[in-house]
């Protein structure tokens, strides 16, 4: 089903698919086809078949391996195997409930046959035992279950289905491959031998366990798509370069000039002039949207600025290779890499395609004091300035907290009021945990929703697409990012793996954070303290409570909480109330979370 976001393949997926071509095993049906079409979501790096996506799939199947029941084909939630070919099952199976069977849809389609003959492995035939039953595999895949087995009559050995036959195509014992002219290459399958590095000799992947061909006297390994559709040896007038460009199917050290990063084997270089890429750059878009910056960035084959950052990871780009700049904004350029990053961008080429601005005004100017909000179609707003407490209950509709003493917009026909920043939102905005745009909605109908930043709940106006909502404080955050706490560095999001990191507001250890990256400053915050009001009403105090971020020194007395009347470190965020000749009252942050 075509929608405007891609292709949508509810059995298989939850998010919209972009037509792709890529010889790869489909996350369909755990298989290879020999057609390379597909759909591909670059978000979660899902791949579906062209022709398992096309496919009607009945409901209701009998197989040969459970004759006994109808199978119903069922959503995997994830950590099921398939009964047959022991490969786990990914999003859709055939199922048995009754005798806790599952079937995945390679197997479902192509079932392993009852006798296999002429097996390069065994020289006998082998049949197929329809029972769980503990063996060994003579493979010696490594793999320890008790599925279903190829068994040979004539010996006593034994084989998991996937270790013996592969559904779908008839894969040749050996290849002649033009990479590898001096000697066949043999089809294997379980674990690469030891003395290999486990990984493609052409394209640098990792193995596939199922299905590989390997040469032992030369330690050669290729993947399946290198073997199915080999590079090509040269490329005439490839697009990002000048010149043909040559393959070099080895092992060898080189820097690609396209990202800057280093690689190790099988470059496509030229003669004429030195320059050197990865085979995976040769497919890098021309003209994208990343979710770091408001204009499009365009590749280009030498950045040229000299001393620069990269607008994603910060961290200082080679200025003599090629990566990602933007026409309007002089000196910003972004790594290849990180550009093209799943989390940074949609995956959408935007050459050819007209651009759209960006900036979409959140309001109409009236006066020097009155505005036409878009949120508020009914009647106009009128500015108050700083230090007016409006009323004491009055709440601001965007972000849902008191008016307090900031500078806001009132309606002056209702009770309808917006802080200036958040009158000031854009109707728009790219933001850095989201890779495509979000939009301002206004939650007329005043629905709870949860923030993807900070977990709060709130009933405010939010930032939308799809399934990814955040309020519009988180919503408002751009880098670089700067925090009263941490007044000297800026703050950037800049994830890594095992991402959890303590925040120094609320000491909890948190999924998204913004951090500093000078030198061993270590400082990071999570959403939630970033986005805490500066300044807070509450019961226990007529004075408002301003948000204190903690002593570097330890204190020499004793401070309690006046709500939950606990003691509190002095090194902790709290709200305080101090004024001459009145008492010092603290107030821990963690009630106002």
């Amino acid at each position: 089903m075509e929608s405007e976001g891609g292709v949508l393949l509810p059995l298989f997926h939850e998010h919209p698919m972009m037509p792709w071509n890529d010889l790869r095993k489909g996350n369909c049906c755990g298989g290879y086809e020999s057609q390379s079409e597909g759909y591909y979501c670059k978000i979660c790096d899902f791949f579906v078949h062209k022709k398992c996506g096309n496919d009607e799939l009945s409901q209701f199947i009998d197989h040969p391996s459970h004759p006994s029941h109808t199978l119903q084909l069922r959503h995997d939630k994830g950590g099921n195997i398939c009964d047959l070919c022991s490969r786990g099952i990914v999003n859709l199976c055939y199922r048995c409930e009754m005798c806790d069977f599952d079937v995945e849809l390679g197997c479902a389609k192509y079932p392993p046959p009852d006798v296999i003959d002429n097996f390069e492995m065994h020289p006998h035939k082998l049949i197929l035992l329809k029972e769980w039953t503990e063996f060994e595999c003579s493979a010696k895949c490594g793999k320890d279950d008790c599925r279903f087995h190829y068994k040979c009559a004539e010996c006593d050995v034994s084989f998991h289905v996937d270790c013996v036959w592969h559904p779908v195509t008839d894969h040749p014992t050996e290849v002649n491959h033009s990479y590898h002219s001096l000697h066949p290459l043999k089809l294997l399958t379980g674990e690469p031998p030891e003395y290999s590095d486990g990984t493609c000799r052409l394209c640098g992947r990792e193995i596939d366990k199922e299905l590989f061909y390997h040469c032992s006297s030369c330690n050669f390994t290729l993947d399946m798509p290198c073997v199915l559709n080999p590079p090509q040896k040269s490329l005439v007038e490839p697009k990002v370069h000048d010149h043909q460009l040559t393959l070099l199917p080895r092992l060898d050290s080189f820097t690609c000039n396209a990202c800057g990063l280093k690689g190790d084997r099988s470059p496509y270089a030229c003669f004429d002039c030195g320059f050197m890429i990865h085979q995976e750059c040769l497919c890098l878009p021309r003209v994208i949207n990343i979710n770091r910056h408001d204009h499009r960035v365009y590749r280009t084959s030498v950045l040229g600025v000299v001393d620069s950052v990269c607008g994603v990871c910060r961290k200082k780009v080679d200025w003599t290779c090629g990566g990602f700049s933007c026409k309007r904004c002089p000196g910003y350029v972004v790594h290849s890499k990180c550009a093209t990053r799943g989390d940074v961008w949609n995956g959408k080429e935007l050459e050819g395609i007209p651009e759209e601005e960006e900036d979409v005004e959140p309001y109409v100017v009236i006066d020097d004091n009155t505005i036409h909000h878009f949120s508020h179609k009914e009647h106009y707003l009128r500015f108050n300035e700083n230090g007016v407490l409006y009323e004491e209950n009055k709440r601001c509709s965007a972000c849902t907290h008191p008016i307090g003493l900031h500078s806001f917009y009132t309606c002056m026909d209702c009770d309808f009021s917006l802080h200036q920043k958040c009158a000031e939102c854009p109707k728009r905005k790219r933001h850095v945990l989201h890779n495509e745009r979000l939009t301002l909605e206004t939650n007329k109908d005043l629905e709870v929703f949860r923030c993807d930043a900070c977990y709060r709940r709130s009933n405010g106006f939010m930032y939308k697409d799809g399934d990814k909502m955040l309020d519009v404080l988180c919503g408002s955050i751009s880098e670089p990012f700067v925090h009263p706490s941490h007044p000297h560095h800026p703050l950037y999001y800049i994830p890594t793996e095992n991402d959890d990191k303590i925040c120094n507001g609320c000491n909890r250890r948190e999924p998204h954070v913004l951090r500093c990256i000078e030198g061993d400053c270590g400082f990071v915050l999570c959403f939630k303290c970033a986005t805490q009001p500066k300044v807070v009403k509450h019961r226990v105090d007529d004075h408002p409570l301003s948000l204190c971020y903690g002593e570097e020194e330890e204190a020499s007395g004793k401070y309690w909480c006046d709500i939950c009347e606990k003691e509190t470190d002095s090194k902790e965020w709290c709200y305080t109330f101090s004024m001459q000749a009145s008492p010092l009252i603290f107030t821990r942050v963690e009630p106002f979370l």
